[in-house]
């Protein structure tokens, strides 16, 4: 079984493990939704309500353009 010989500092250990942050923001695609316009992570629905295209749910402001207009 291997043993290391001596302990790890903490700054080694930091060293080490500064080099993996990239990993964490390099999947954040964005997407411009083509009915809006909007900026959009990949698979995610647009802040507006849409999908693919297709209104999935009503927003805030989508209630209170119905309420002004009546």
């Amino acid at each position: 079984m291997a043993v290391p010989k001596k302990k790890t500092s903490v700054s080694k250990k930091g060293l080490r493990r500064a080099g993996q942050h990239h990993k964490l923001y390099a999947n954040n695609n964005v997407v411009v939704d083509n009915t809006t316009g909007e900026l959009t992570k990949k698979g995610c629905i647009s802040p507006s309500g849409y999908w693919k295209g297709k209104k999935i749910f009503e927003t805030k402001a989508d209630r209170e353009e119905e309420t002004t207009e009546e």
